[in-house]
């Protein structure tokens, strides 16, 4: 029986040919002379003081998703499905390594959320960036404020007022004539009053206040560090998103692979279930001739038992592959991802492993943002010295009031059409200069400084974990490529042991012992083939993550007959059983499962 295709052979056999099956090989064919560390070049003048991001250094997200994946793009971020209809699988659909990180680019919530700080840090970097301006502030009191006033004082403590009082005068002494008023000049004679003094006020008004202040600082020590530090702030957020596009495309695609070697694992254990199924069959066929023993059925019961186990387990795993794939991607929650291709070596990987650590080097941006780290902080330590240096500002202040009413009337009776209004302007400079903190400036400054000097040992850690992940992920690889040759020629021996144990044992020359003993053998190093595969693919995309190196040299084409091949044998169907219960207190006399001789699966208990 043919358990494994012969195409994927042939592309492990020409990975497998690809690149030196050695790491020490490169490592004999180093120059013995050490490198002098202290001429290594530095960081800040390779990349500068202030490294920008470079979006064109990798392909954009995708931002228009094609036709047929319109259908699977994510629900809204706030949508919370709360009927079990809403939640249950209505469809499966086949995805292309293509199509996955499409759907992830477009879907992703992490992806969405890096992309808005760094709208966050522009907007930041546009406010620090204000300072340079003026700032113009409109105040108004009352638009407008009505104004009423009662006051009522002791009596005791008012002044008595003085009134004058009506009275005539003798204006002809020759006759003795009085009168009240000046025959000359026609006033009215007077006289001083004493009168208990007003201890009552009144007054009504309607007020109108507004003032407008134009504030300008012409000297601020703390502006140019500031905008400095917020620059360095939205570059460094660029970078992040940089970061969180290439690692979700790495997630996306280790997703895949897992899901791939999934799907060959259930593979797997379906034909190692058909394969024992023939296997029982025959070994019961030979047993009711009388010809073996039942010691041979038994081991052929076994060995289904343990390839239905097989079975079970990776059909589990292909179900959390296929949802863990779907949360990469936040798919629609009736929507389940499958595999539309199955795992095969996506390429060779040419560069050397010094070629992709230097790469490396000038791809990562953590090493970007570590540079911009300490420019952030000898900024904001410049800026921590600004509270101890002058600042000085030109102020311009315009205000205009009016009032409409009276207040402190002796009465009641106020008289609301008497106003009052004025404008008044003032220019001034105004300086300050704080000249004692009690040191609080200078301490700012040194642990602003020490946070610099923290940022250039995280660079150096940074530096040695970078080139530690390539040269995990490219020793990774070659062990892949070995496995992939080694377990590639273990299937087939493993195939033809299994095809001259059936004829051995139909022969009346061997046991059953050796017929389960190579299906054993049989499945596992189809297993481990399928996870060399996966392990080759996922080695890859890690080393395409971590050195920005893309161009990958494809594998030959395999040519396959355009006709579907013919089996064998004939398909052996596998009859559906009911779901059995994991607690032995279920497996009663009276329950579903079947425990007659014949089963091919009895219970443990």
């Amino acid at each position: 029986m043919r358990r494994i295709t012969a195409g994927i052979c042939l592309v492990a056999g020409v990975v497998s040919t690809g690149v030196p099956s050695a790491f020490s090989q490169e490592t004999a064919q180093s120059e013995s002379a050490l490198v002098d560390q202290n001429t290594l070049p530095d960081a800040i003048d390779l990349k500068g003081a202030r490294p920008k991001a470079d979006p064109s250094v990798v392909a954009p997200a995708l931002d228009v998703l094609p036709p047929p994946l319109v259908p699977l793009a994510a629900p809204p971020s706030l949508a919370l499905p709360d009927a079990p209809a809403q939640v249950r699988i209505h469809e499966l659909r086949p995805l292309t390594l293509e199509d996955a990180l499409q759907l992830a680019e477009f879907n992703s919530p992490k992806l969405k959320a890096a992309a808005s700080q760094v709208d966050q840090a522009k907007s930041a970097l546009r406010a620090a960036i204000a300072a340079w301006y003026p700032t113009v502030d409109l105040s108004a009191s009352g638009l407008p404020e009505y104004f009423k006033s009662y006051s009522y004082q002791n009596p005791d403590f008012v002044p008595d007022r003085v009134v004058r009082k009506p009275t005539t005068r003798v204006i002809n002494p020759v006759t003795g004539e009085k009168s009240g008023t000046n025959p000359n000049t026609g006033e009215e004679f007077t006289k001083p009053v004493t009168r208990d003094g007003f201890n009552e006020r009144y007054g009504r008004e309607w007020r109108l206040n507004i003032s407008l202040q134009l504030s300008w600082d012409l000297i601020n020590p703390a502006r140019v560090p500031e905008i400095a530090a917020a620059r360095d702030q939205f570059e460094r957020a660029g970078d992040s998103y940089l970061i969180a596009l290439r690692d979700l495309r790495l997630q996306a695609a280790t997703g895949y692979f897992d899901l791939q070697e999934a799907d060959e694992g259930v593979r797997i254990g379906q034909a190692s279930v058909k394969a024992s199924l023939v296997s029982l069959r025959d070994a019961r066929a030979r047993f009711n001739a009388g010809v073996n023993t039942k010691l041979e059925v038994l081991e052929a019961e076994t060995q289904l038992a343990r390839d239905r186990n097989i079975l079970t387990g990776n059909l589990g795993k292909q179900d959390l592959e296929r949802r863990n794939l779907a949360a990469v991607l936040d798919l629609p929650q009736d929507i389940t991802p499958t595999a539309a291709s199955p795992a095969r070596p996506l390429g060779l990987w040419e560069p050397s492993l010094q070629e992709s650590i230097v790469a490396a080097y000038n791809y990562r941006e953590e090493l970007d943002q570590l540079v911009l780290d300490i420019s952030i902080n000898n900024s904001r330590a410049n800026a921590s010295l600004a509270a101890v240096q002058p600042v000085l500002r030109f102020v311009n202040s315009t205000s205009t009031s009016r009032t409409q009413g009276q207040t402190g009337q002796t009465s009641n009776d106020i008289d609301m059409g008497n106003f009052t209004y004025g404008i008044q302007n003032s220019t001034v400079l105004k300086a300050n200069w704080r000249l004692f903190d009690g040191g609080r400036a200078r301490a700012q400054y040194r642990r602003s400084k020490q946070a610099a000097e923290e940022s250039r040992f995280k660079f150096a850690s940074t530096r040695d974990q970078i080139r530690l992940e390539v040269e995990q992920s490219f020793i990774g690889l070659r062990t892949a490529i070995q496995e992939i040759d080694t377990t590639a020629s273990e299937v087939l021996s493993s195939r033809e042991s299994l095809r001259l144990s059936n004829l051995r044992v139909q022969a009346g020359v061997s046991t059953q012992r050796e017929v389960v003993n190579n299906q054993r053998d049989l499945t596992q190093a189809e297993l481990r083939y399928a996870r060399a595969i996966n392990a080759y693919n996922t080695s890859l995309a890690q080393l395409q993550r971590r050195t920005g190196l893309d161009a990958l040299v494809a594998c030959n084409a395999v040519s396959l007959p355009s006709t579907k091949p013919v089996p064998d044998q004939a398909p052996i169907p596998i009859e559906p059983t009911p779901l059995k219960s994991a607690c032995p207190s279920l497996a009663s006399s009276d329950s579903t499962v079947n425990q007659t001789e014949s089963s091919p699966v009895q219970p443990l208990w």
